[in-house]
């Protein structure tokens, strides 16, 4: 199971049915945030600061298999290339 998450050389893939493209994201995030609020009241963040972050539960979309996921590299970096089943692949 992914507890964390792909970075620009990799990506998440299914390992119970292959889907590369629809994951449920579960994250628990401390976020330190600048606050611009106007004149009516309406709060507007202008800037936001993840100070900690923790994966909770990855879980594909398609079969709802969390203890399948995995982090693959991207085509170019030697991964897979073609779509899973439903993702609209070839």
């Amino acid at each position: 199971m992914a507890k964390t998450l792909p970075d620009s050389k990799s990506r998440f893939r299914c390992a119970h049915c292959g889907n590369l493209t629809r994951f449920d994201v579960v994250r628990s995030a401390k976020v330190s945030e600048f606050w611009h609020v106007d004149i009516s009241g309406a709060p507007v963040v202008e800037e936001a600061t993840v100070l900690a972050e923790e994966i909770v539960e990855v879980k594909c979309r398609w079969c709802a298999a969390a203890d399948r996921i995995e982090i693959v590299p991207r085509p170019e970096f030697g991964g897979p290339s073609t779509e899973g089943p439903g993702d609209g692949g070839p």
